[in-house]
Protein backbone atom coordinates (compact mmCIF):
# COMPACT_ATOMS: atom_id res chain seq x y z
CA UNK A 1 0.00 0.00 0.00
CA UNK A 2 1.48 3.42 -0.90
CA UNK A 3 2.55 5.52 2.04
CA UNK A 4 0.67 8.42 2.46
CA UNK A 5 3.48 10.56 2.51
CA UNK A 6 4.86 9.27 -0.77
CA UNK A 7 1.25 10.31 -1.67
CA UNK A 8 1.55 13.97 -0.84
CA UNK A 9 4.63 13.87 -2.44
CA UNK A 10 3.20 12.83 -5.89
CA UNK A 11 0.49 15.08 -5.74
CA UNK A 12 2.45 18.05 -5.03
CA UNK A 13 4.84 16.89 -7.78
CA UNK A 14 1.93 16.69 -10.26
CA UNK A 15 0.52 19.85 -9.55
CA UNK A 16 3.91 21.56 -9.56
CA UNK A 17 4.55 19.56 -13.32
CA UNK A 18 0.60 20.70 -14.57
CA UNK A 19 1.69 24.73 -13.65
CA UNK A 20 4.71 24.28 -14.89
CA UNK A 21 3.43 22.60 -18.51
CA UNK A 22 0.78 25.68 -18.55
CA UNK A 23 3.34 28.40 -18.38
CA UNK A 24 5.70 26.49 -20.54
CA UNK A 25 3.46 25.80 -23.32
CA UNK A 26 2.38 29.33 -23.38
CA UNK A 27 5.75 30.87 -23.65
CA UNK A 28 6.21 28.20 -26.58
CA UNK A 29 3.03 29.90 -28.07
CA UNK A 30 4.23 33.72 -27.93
CA UNK A 31 7.67 32.06 -29.40
CA UNK A 32 6.00 30.50 -32.15
CA UNK A 33 3.63 33.94 -32.79
CA UNK A 34 6.77 35.72 -32.61
CA UNK A 35 9.06 33.54 -34.54
CA UNK A 36 6.20 32.83 -37.66
CA UNK A 37 6.09 36.78 -37.87
CA UNK A 38 9.56 37.52 -38.42
CA UNK A 39 9.64 34.70 -41.11
CA UNK A 40 6.14 36.78 -42.96
CA UNK A 41 8.80 39.92 -42.57
CA UNK A 42 5.71 41.19 -39.44
CA UNK A 43 7.01 42.48 -35.85
CA UNK A 44 4.55 40.62 -34.25
CA UNK A 45 3.23 40.49 -30.87
CA UNK A 46 5.43 40.52 -27.48
CA UNK A 47 6.22 37.26 -26.21
CA UNK A 48 4.45 37.45 -23.32
CA UNK A 49 1.53 37.84 -25.29
CA UNK A 50 -0.43 34.53 -24.51
CA UNK A 51 -0.10 35.22 -20.59
CA UNK A 52 -1.92 38.39 -21.86
CA UNK A 53 -4.33 36.58 -23.62
CA UNK A 54 -5.38 34.68 -20.98
CA UNK A 55 -5.28 37.32 -18.32
CA UNK A 56 -7.69 39.13 -20.18
CA UNK A 57 -10.03 36.23 -21.36
CA UNK A 58 -10.59 35.84 -17.20
CA UNK A 59 -11.89 39.03 -16.94
CA UNK A 60 -14.54 39.04 -20.06
CA UNK A 61 -18.06 37.44 -19.06
CA UNK A 62 -18.82 34.21 -20.12
CA UNK A 63 -21.23 33.99 -22.70
CA UNK A 64 -23.96 31.45 -23.47
CA UNK A 65 -25.59 31.84 -26.61
CA UNK A 66 -29.39 31.53 -27.01
CA UNK A 67 -30.09 27.94 -28.11
CA UNK A 68 -27.36 26.19 -26.38
CA UNK A 69 -27.50 23.23 -23.91
CA UNK A 70 -25.53 25.11 -20.99
CA UNK A 71 -24.06 22.29 -19.44
CA UNK A 72 -22.37 20.80 -22.36
CA UNK A 73 -21.22 23.84 -23.67
CA UNK A 74 -19.41 25.01 -20.06
CA UNK A 75 -18.74 21.98 -19.23
CA UNK A 76 -16.54 20.70 -22.28
CA UNK A 77 -13.86 23.45 -21.57
CA UNK A 78 -13.45 22.36 -18.14
CA UNK A 79 -13.17 18.83 -19.56
CA UNK A 80 -10.45 19.38 -22.17
CA UNK A 81 -8.58 20.88 -19.76
CA UNK A 82 -8.56 18.41 -17.43
CA UNK A 83 -7.34 16.29 -19.91
CA UNK A 84 -4.68 18.30 -21.78
CA UNK A 85 -3.42 18.84 -17.73
CA UNK A 86 -3.61 14.76 -17.04
CA UNK A 87 -1.36 14.45 -20.15
CA UNK A 88 1.36 16.24 -18.05
CA UNK A 89 1.29 13.16 -15.63
CA UNK A 90 2.25 10.43 -18.39
CA UNK A 91 5.03 12.44 -20.06
CA UNK A 92 8.45 12.28 -19.22
CA UNK A 93 10.29 15.92 -19.01
CA UNK A 94 14.02 14.82 -19.96
CA UNK A 95 15.33 13.75 -16.75
CA UNK A 96 12.04 14.23 -14.69
CA UNK A 97 9.80 10.95 -14.63
CA UNK A 98 6.40 11.10 -15.45
CA UNK A 99 4.37 11.73 -11.89
CA UNK A 100 1.84 8.63 -12.77
CA UNK A 101 4.73 6.84 -14.88
CA UNK A 102 3.15 3.04 -13.02
CA UNK A 103 -0.42 4.08 -13.49
CA UNK A 104 -0.57 4.82 -17.56
CA UNK A 105 1.87 3.91 -20.42
CA UNK A 106 1.15 4.96 -24.36
CA UNK A 107 -1.83 3.73 -24.99
CA UNK A 108 -3.48 5.79 -21.94
CA UNK A 109 -2.11 8.84 -23.38
CA UNK A 110 -3.72 7.97 -27.18
CA UNK A 111 -6.94 8.34 -25.07
CA UNK A 112 -6.42 11.19 -23.33
CA UNK A 113 -5.28 12.84 -26.75
CA UNK A 114 -8.51 12.60 -28.06
CA UNK A 115 -10.53 14.13 -25.40
CA UNK A 116 -9.64 17.71 -25.83
CA UNK A 117 -10.55 18.00 -29.60
CA UNK A 118 -13.78 15.98 -28.68
CA UNK A 119 -14.53 17.93 -26.05
CA UNK A 120 -14.23 21.23 -28.13
CA UNK A 121 -16.44 19.12 -30.37
CA UNK A 122 -19.13 18.49 -28.18
CA UNK A 123 -19.06 22.03 -27.16
CA UNK A 124 -19.62 22.87 -31.04
CA UNK A 125 -22.46 20.79 -31.39
CA UNK A 126 -23.92 22.00 -28.15
CA UNK A 127 -23.79 25.96 -28.34
CA UNK A 128 -26.64 25.87 -31.32
CA UNK A 129 -25.12 27.98 -33.57
CA UNK A 130 -25.08 26.43 -37.49
CA UNK A 131 -20.91 27.95 -37.80
CA UNK A 132 -20.06 26.12 -35.05
CA UNK A 133 -21.56 22.88 -35.89
CA UNK A 134 -20.25 22.98 -39.20
CA UNK A 135 -16.51 23.03 -37.72
CA UNK A 136 -17.64 20.63 -34.95
CA UNK A 137 -18.48 18.03 -38.11
CA UNK A 138 -14.94 18.86 -39.49
CA UNK A 139 -13.47 17.92 -36.09
CA UNK A 140 -14.99 15.18 -36.15
CA UNK A 141 -13.79 14.12 -39.74
CA UNK A 142 -10.40 15.07 -39.29
CA UNK A 143 -9.73 13.16 -35.53
CA UNK A 144 -11.41 10.12 -37.67
CA UNK A 145 -8.36 10.33 -40.17
CA UNK A 146 -5.46 11.57 -38.27
CA UNK A 147 -6.19 8.75 -35.29
CA UNK A 148 -5.41 6.21 -37.87
CA UNK A 149 -1.68 6.70 -38.81
CA UNK A 150 -1.38 8.15 -35.40
CA UNK A 151 -2.22 4.49 -33.79
CA UNK A 152 -0.25 2.70 -36.40
CA UNK A 153 3.30 4.76 -35.17
CA UNK A 154 2.19 4.21 -31.72
CA UNK A 155 1.94 0.09 -32.45
CA UNK A 156 4.64 -0.32 -34.42
CA UNK A 157 7.06 0.51 -31.84
CA UNK A 158 5.41 -1.34 -29.36
CA UNK A 159 5.26 -4.25 -31.39
CA UNK A 160 8.68 -3.85 -32.51
CA UNK A 161 10.26 -3.48 -29.17
CA UNK A 162 8.56 -6.97 -27.87
CA UNK A 163 10.06 -8.40 -30.89
CA UNK A 164 13.67 -6.82 -29.95
CA UNK A 165 13.56 -6.77 -26.07
CA UNK A 166 11.35 -9.26 -24.96
CA UNK A 167 9.86 -8.73 -21.28
CA UNK A 168 9.85 -5.43 -21.64
CA UNK A 169 6.71 -2.98 -21.39
CA UNK A 170 6.69 -1.80 -24.72
CA UNK A 171 3.96 0.66 -24.22
CA UNK A 172 5.93 2.23 -21.63
CA UNK A 173 8.21 5.60 -22.14
CA UNK A 174 11.12 4.57 -19.63
CA UNK A 175 11.31 1.64 -22.06
CA UNK A 176 11.87 3.61 -25.12
CA UNK A 177 14.39 5.87 -22.97
CA UNK A 178 16.92 3.07 -22.20
CA UNK A 179 16.94 1.72 -25.44
CA UNK A 180 15.83 4.59 -28.20
CA UNK A 181 14.74 2.78 -31.33
CA UNK A 182 18.11 4.02 -33.58
CA UNK A 183 20.26 1.56 -31.36
CA UNK A 184 18.07 -1.72 -32.10
CA UNK A 185 17.48 -0.86 -35.82
CA UNK A 186 19.51 -2.15 -38.95
CA UNK A 187 19.88 -0.23 -42.12
CA UNK A 188 16.00 -1.13 -42.95
CA UNK A 189 15.04 -0.67 -39.70
CA UNK A 190 16.45 2.61 -39.80
CA UNK A 191 14.29 3.86 -42.68
CA UNK A 192 11.49 2.48 -41.28
CA UNK A 193 11.58 4.11 -38.20
CA UNK A 194 12.32 7.43 -40.40
CA UNK A 195 8.92 6.86 -41.97
CA UNK A 196 7.32 6.17 -38.58
CA UNK A 197 8.94 9.74 -37.28
CA UNK A 198 7.72 11.32 -40.67
CA UNK A 199 4.19 10.07 -40.00
CA UNK A 200 4.14 11.31 -36.52
CA UNK A 201 5.34 14.96 -37.46
CA UNK A 202 2.79 14.76 -40.14
CA UNK A 203 -0.29 14.45 -37.79
CA UNK A 204 1.19 16.80 -35.07
CA UNK A 205 -0.40 20.24 -36.60
CA UNK A 206 -3.70 18.46 -37.29
CA UNK A 207 -3.84 17.35 -33.86
CA UNK A 208 -3.41 20.90 -32.33
CA UNK A 209 -5.78 22.10 -35.58
CA UNK A 210 -2.83 24.39 -37.00
CA UNK A 211 -2.76 25.73 -40.24
CA UNK A 212 -2.81 24.39 -42.84
CA UNK A 213 -5.25 21.62 -40.90
CA UNK A 214 -7.23 24.30 -38.67
CA UNK A 215 -10.43 23.80 -41.14
CA UNK A 216 -12.40 23.31 -37.80
CA UNK A 217 -11.70 26.66 -36.94
CA UNK A 218 -10.56 28.61 -40.40
CA UNK A 219 -11.20 32.08 -38.89
CA UNK A 220 -11.40 33.40 -42.27
CA UNK A 221 -13.98 30.80 -43.66
CA UNK A 222 -15.73 30.25 -40.52
CA UNK A 223 -15.12 33.28 -38.47
CA UNK A 224 -13.73 30.65 -35.55
CA UNK A 225 -15.60 27.58 -36.34
CA UNK A 226 -16.55 25.47 -33.13
CA UNK A 227 -14.93 28.21 -31.07
CA UNK A 228 -17.20 30.92 -32.52
CA UNK A 229 -19.54 31.15 -29.80
CA UNK A 230 -16.99 30.56 -26.83
CA UNK A 231 -15.80 34.02 -24.38
CA UNK A 232 -14.29 34.42 -21.35
CA UNK A 233 -13.32 31.95 -18.92
CA UNK A 234 -14.64 28.84 -21.35
CA UNK A 235 -12.10 30.06 -24.39
CA UNK A 236 -9.20 30.98 -21.62
CA UNK A 237 -9.62 27.03 -20.59
CA UNK A 238 -9.56 25.79 -24.10
CA UNK A 239 -6.58 28.72 -24.63
CA UNK A 240 -4.55 27.10 -22.12
CA UNK A 241 -5.62 23.37 -23.10
CA UNK A 242 -4.41 23.81 -26.64
CA UNK A 243 -0.94 25.02 -24.76
CA UNK A 244 -0.06 22.37 -23.11
CA UNK A 245 -1.35 19.56 -25.90
CA UNK A 246 1.07 21.19 -28.01
CA UNK A 247 3.73 20.74 -25.31
CA UNK A 248 2.90 17.44 -24.87
CA UNK A 249 2.79 16.31 -28.31
CA UNK A 250 6.22 17.75 -29.28
CA UNK A 251 7.27 16.13 -25.82
CA UNK A 252 6.20 12.97 -27.46
CA UNK A 253 8.03 12.96 -30.47
CA UNK A 254 10.79 13.90 -28.51
CA UNK A 255 10.07 10.89 -25.89
CA UNK A 256 9.77 8.69 -28.43
CA UNK A 257 12.42 9.16 -31.22
CA UNK A 258 15.22 11.94 -28.81
CA UNK A 259 15.42 10.98 -25.75
CA UNK A 260 18.81 10.78 -25.29
CA UNK A 261 20.05 13.10 -22.85
CA UNK A 262 23.13 15.86 -23.26
CA UNK A 263 24.94 15.50 -19.72
CA UNK A 264 26.91 12.10 -20.23
CA UNK A 265 27.80 13.61 -23.91
CA UNK A 266 29.12 16.56 -21.81
CA UNK A 267 31.01 14.25 -19.25
CA UNK A 268 32.76 12.60 -21.29
CA UNK A 269 33.89 14.90 -24.23
CA UNK A 270 34.34 18.14 -21.79
CA UNK A 271 35.74 16.21 -18.57
CA UNK A 272 33.52 17.65 -15.93
CA UNK A 273 33.87 16.28 -13.11
CA UNK A 274 30.77 18.97 -10.91
CA UNK A 275 28.70 16.70 -13.15
CA UNK A 276 29.47 13.24 -11.20
CA UNK A 277 29.46 15.23 -8.20
CA UNK A 278 26.58 17.30 -8.13
CA UNK A 279 23.29 15.10 -9.55
CA UNK A 280 21.49 18.38 -10.09
CA UNK A 281 23.63 20.27 -12.44
CA UNK A 282 23.22 17.29 -14.89
CA UNK A 283 19.63 17.43 -14.46
CA UNK A 284 19.39 21.07 -15.24
CA UNK A 285 21.15 20.51 -18.52
CA UNK A 286 19.09 17.42 -19.44
CA UNK A 287 16.13 19.70 -18.50
CA UNK A 288 17.35 22.44 -21.18
CA UNK A 289 18.51 20.32 -23.77
CA UNK A 290 14.98 18.44 -23.21
CA UNK A 291 13.00 21.72 -23.86
CA UNK A 292 15.51 22.73 -26.78
CA UNK A 293 14.26 19.46 -28.23
CA UNK A 294 10.22 20.14 -27.47
CA UNK A 295 11.14 23.62 -28.84
CA UNK A 296 12.59 22.08 -32.17
CA UNK A 297 9.99 20.28 -32.84
CA UNK A 298 7.46 22.65 -32.00
CA UNK A 299 9.24 25.06 -35.27
CA UNK A 300 9.43 22.26 -37.66
CA UNK A 301 5.84 20.40 -37.02
CA UNK A 302 4.09 23.53 -36.20
CA UNK A 303 5.38 26.70 -36.91
CA UNK A 304 7.59 26.16 -40.07
CA UNK A 305 4.20 24.26 -41.51
CA UNK A 306 1.66 27.09 -40.97
CA UNK A 307 3.80 30.10 -42.22
CA UNK A 308 4.89 27.78 -45.24
CA UNK A 309 1.36 26.09 -46.39
CA UNK A 310 -2.19 27.34 -47.04
CA UNK A 311 -5.52 26.07 -45.38
CA UNK A 312 -6.27 22.91 -46.78
CA UNK A 313 -9.69 21.64 -47.42
CA UNK A 314 -11.13 19.40 -45.17
CA UNK A 315 -11.74 16.58 -48.25
CA UNK A 316 -7.85 16.99 -48.50
CA UNK A 317 -7.01 16.56 -45.09
CA UNK A 318 -8.91 13.47 -44.67
CA UNK A 319 -7.62 12.11 -48.17
CA UNK A 320 -4.04 13.26 -47.05
CA UNK A 321 -4.07 10.98 -43.14
CA UNK A 322 -6.05 8.27 -44.61
CA UNK A 323 -3.95 7.52 -47.77
CA UNK A 324 -0.34 9.23 -47.92
CA UNK A 325 0.27 9.23 -44.64
CA UNK A 326 -1.38 6.22 -43.30
CA UNK A 327 0.79 4.24 -46.21
CA UNK A 328 3.58 6.10 -45.17
CA UNK A 329 3.14 4.53 -41.49
CA UNK A 330 2.65 1.13 -42.88
CA UNK A 331 5.65 0.63 -44.99
CA UNK A 332 7.58 2.12 -41.89
CA UNK A 333 5.60 -1.17 -40.11
CA UNK A 334 6.91 -2.96 -42.71
CA UNK A 335 10.67 -1.82 -42.89
CA UNK A 336 10.57 -2.10 -39.07
CA UNK A 337 8.77 -6.22 -39.42
CA UNK A 338 11.99 -6.69 -42.18
CA UNK A 339 14.61 -5.53 -40.19
CA UNK A 340 13.77 -7.87 -37.37
CA UNK A 341 13.46 -10.82 -39.85
CA UNK A 342 17.30 -9.66 -40.74
CA UNK A 343 18.06 -10.07 -37.31
CA UNK A 344 17.26 -13.47 -36.44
Amino acid sequence: MMDINDLYVRMLLGVLAMLAAVVVGLAYKGIDRKIAAHMQSRIGPPLRQPFRDISKLMQKETITPDGAVDWIFHGMPVIGLVAALLLVLYIPWGPLSPPLKAHGDLILVLYLLIIPSLAMALGGFSSGSPVAAIGAQREMVMMMSYEFPLAIVILSLAWFYTRVLPGSAPFAFTTMEAAPIWGLVGPIGFIGAVLLLLSLVVVTPSELSKIPFDAPEAETELGGGLMAEYSGRDLAMFYIADAVKGLVMAAIIVGLFFPHPLSPIVEKYYALPLIMDQPVVAWIIDGLFFLFKVFLVLFATVTTVRVAFPRLKIDKISYIYLVPVSLMALAGTLLLYLDTLGGV
